[in-house]
């Protein structure tokens, strides 16, 4: 770390900033670093630079058995490599410097983009588990170098001193720990086993680990589940899902492969077997030249692939400072949207090959293909005929339904269609729920891909048209009964008519759609205000409020019978009994006056039953 010049100086010349560690690394522990358990992380990264750079400085046939190797039994963590190595000069230069990276060096400056870590601050995170960090490094880049040894302490000293090539025998670095005790929970030899497989477990060097007991084992003894080879086809999907199980948790209802050789991309996107919430994000676990980076980067993909999780490695993509998250670009703009395409490819495969999958598929994730449809004109002509919706004639798929109906009707609520759904399908009508998210818009754009179908926002007139009306005497002699219940339910601005529709079992229909109670609630208002600045405004707005219409059912027995009521009480009771039925039927919110009236309407009925039997 460099330290500050304290002597004095002439008035205006240049000052060093003053550096304090342990306040940087308070720093780095609460607001750089999720965790201290990235110090194993930024040592095996620090490592894998350095083969890096060994490999880039010798050739191929020089090369050898170079590795990592992990040690950990206690009482100290030790990482050894085969890198590059330090000179003495680079000692000073790089390990006593905060923010300067070796790997910037002028003679490997061209190569940056084949490190991992690019700011020069990793080795600060071993001072979140450790008090002392010694280095002991020999430089391959110079024959006969010897061996240098560099003491880094928590209080910001540092001690360098050269010692005999036998010191350290092979060119690399060794970085050995002494844990402070507050760190055991990072430090034990089961956890630095751990953190060195979930960090490490793709990287393309060989890495060990041996806690002096067991002997070295392999970290990572596997290459990538992509970078294999299989069989079959078949044998290939097979691995790719048993990894994606592996590594995320579920057993994936498919797995796609994604392979971007232009940035040096490759992995899976995993599909979810079960419904998210739409919108949802899911992180995705992203390795940067084999090094994990993050288990939760939701920037790899766009907002409405929120059916999958990805396990992905890229050359290319470019970490953040803290290299636990991806730095906003336009390498990863790009990537983002190729691996959307390989998404809606996706897609477009299975509706064209495997309608089995695709069914399975949408049966639980037909909201996120609905939210991608609304955006997508081509996933909207690809799968827009196989998304189900609830409808007159059950859920179907939009395909299904206009085959049967050329005309489409569409609700603009989940009330207005359940108001409506048993006597619109009773009289051949065709009429689909459009309350929920993007049901209406998809719906009005069914014609764009069938282009003989019609769709049309359901009107009450429409359905009203399709009731038959009661012969003239009929209506006659209801005309009374009519006028009472009128009278009874004007406080709810609904009219009352009499027709014939089915089924029979369907005493009334409440007509009333959100729009109209809206103007009336306006109308309500602007009377309530009248005079005052509201009432300007709203009287403005004022138009002849649409009126609620109760439809009475000829058909049923129950509304035979009440219409020919003669005792004007009973006659409102029980009109309003009707209203609050037909209210709770459309299964939309009550307002505190028809809760009223229902409870009213029941209690008067009761007693008139019981007045008439005793």
């Amino acid at each position: 770390m460099t330290l500050p010049d304290t002597s004095m100086s002439p008035a205006g010349a240049d000052r060093t900033f003053q550096v304090d560690l342990r306040g940087l690394v308070d720093l780095l522990s609460h607001h750089l670093y999720s965790s201290p358990r990235v110090y194993l992380r930024e040592l095996l990264q620090n490592a894998v630079d350095a083969l890096t750079a060994r490999y880039a400085h010798e050739p191929r046939s020089a090369q050898g058995d170079f590795g990592i190797r992990l040690y950990a039994d206690g009482s100290s963590v030790r990482v050894e490599d085969d890198g590059v190595g330090l000179t003495e000069a680079d000692v000073h230069a790089f390990l006593a410097t905060i923010g300067r990276s070796s790997k910037r060096a002028d003679r490997i400056a061209e190569q940056r983009g084949d490190f991992i870590g690019q700011f020069g601050i990793g080795l600060l995170s071993c001072f979140l588990v450790a008090d002392e960090i010694h280095v002991l490094s020999r430089s391959a880049r110079t024959p006969g170098a010897p061996a240098v040894e560099w003491r880094g302490r928590g209080d910001g000293s540092y001690t360098v001193r050269t010692l005999p090539a036998s010191a350290r025998p092979r060119p690399g670095t060794t970085v050995t720990l002494t844990p402070r005790a507050d760190a055991a929970e990072w430090t034990a030899p089961a956890q630095v086993r751990s953190l060195a497989g979930h960090f490490g477990s793709l990287l393309r060097h060989p890495v060990t680990f041996d806690d002096g007991r067991s002997g070295p084992a392999p970290v990572n003894p596997d290459p990538a589940p992509w970078a294999r080879t299989h069989p079959t086809p078949g044998a290939r999907s097979r691995a790719l899902a048993g990894y994606g199980e592996e590594v995320l948790g579920f057993t994936p209802l498919d797995t796609i492969e994604l392979d971007l050789p232009a940035v040096g991309l490759k992995g899976i996107a995993c599909v979810l077997p079960d419904t998210v919430p739409a919108g949802r994000r899911h992180g995705h676990r992203v390795h940067v030249k084999g090094m994990l980076l993050s288990e939760q980067a939701d920037e790899i993909l766009p907002e409405w692939a929120f059916f999958v999780r990805c396990v992905v490695d890229a050359e290319s993509l470019r970490p953040t400072a803290s290299r636990e998250a991806l730095y906003e670009d336009g390498t990863l703009a790009a990537v983002r949207d190729a691996l959307a395409e390989r998404l809606r490819a996706w897609l477009a495969t299975t509706a064209a090959s495997d309608p089995d999958l695709l069914g399975r598929f949408l049966r639980v994730h037909h909201l996120a293909v609905k939210s991608l449809a609304v955006h997508d004109d081509e996933i909207l002509r690809m799968l827009l005929p196989w998304l189900p919706f609830e409808t007159t004639d059950g859920h179907a798929t939009l395909d299904e339904f206009a085959r049967a109906h050329r005309t489409v009707l569409v609700t603009s609520s989940v009330e207005e269609f359940r108001q409506v759904a048993a006597i619109a399908s009773a009289a051949g009508l065709g009429v689909v729920n459009g309350g929920y998210t993007y049901d209406r818009e998809l719906v009005h754009r069914l014609p764009e891909i069938r282009p003989g179908v019609t769709v049309a926002d359901l009107d009450p007139a429409t359905l009203t048209a399709h009731l038959d009306t009661v012969d003239r005497e009929t209506e006659l002699a209801a005309a009374a009964y009519l006028a009472q219940a009128r009278d009874a339910l004007a406080v709810f601005d609904c009219d009352v008519a009499l027709r014939t529709f089915q089924p029979a079992s369907a005493p009334a229909l409440l007509v009333d759609s959100r729009e109209a109670r809206h103007e009336r609630t306006r109308s309500q208002l602007a009377r309530e205000q009248e005079g005052g600045l509201w009432g300007d405004i709203l009287g403005h707005l004022r138009q002849e409020a649409p009126r609620a219409q109760l439809i009475l059912n000829q058909l049923n027995p129950l509304v035979r019978t009440a219409v020919t009521i003669d005792e004007p009480e009973l006659a409102r009771t029980s009109a309003e009994a009707l209203y609050g039925q037909a209210a709770m039927l459309s299964r939309r919110p009550l307002r505190p006056a028809e809760s009223s009236l229902i409870n009213r309407s029941f209690l008067d009925l009761l007693a008139h039953a019981l007045r008439k039997d005793s």
